[in-house]
């Protein structure tokens, strides 16, 4: 009998990423670095989640996508970085605020 257990929780961390990806994007867009608090809340509740649930691959998987959220704590900073290169986007109603950083990092 196959057992398909590390399959699912590839396929559960592969897409804890995935939506961890765009998350971080749009934290940055609408709030900024100071979005990261999301990310440290998801990350807690999860961990805290996994420790109390039983079964194993649900936890397993609870807990990859804690470690997920406290790795898009340092992306939001790094997204921020990028908008402000010009990779990304910025949003309008934040111009101001990247204009000034762009000037105090010499971008």
């Amino acid at each position: 009998m196959m057992n398909y257990t590390g399959i699912i929780i590839g396929a559960a961390v592969f897409l804890s990423i995935g939506i961890c990806h765009p998350i971080t994007i749009k934290l940055e867009y609408h709030f900024g670095r100071k979005g990261w608090w999301v990310f440290l809340v998801a990350g807690l509740l999860s961990t805290a989640a996994s420790l109390l649930i039983e079964n194993y691959i649900g936890s397993t998987i609870l807990g990859a996508f804690a470690f997920s959220c406290f790795w898009g704590i340092g992306e939001v900073v790094k997204q921020e970085k990028r908008v402000l290169k010009g990779w990304f986007p910025e949003n309008p109603k934040r111009h101001e605020y990247y204009e000034q950083k762009r000037k105090e990092l010499n971008i």
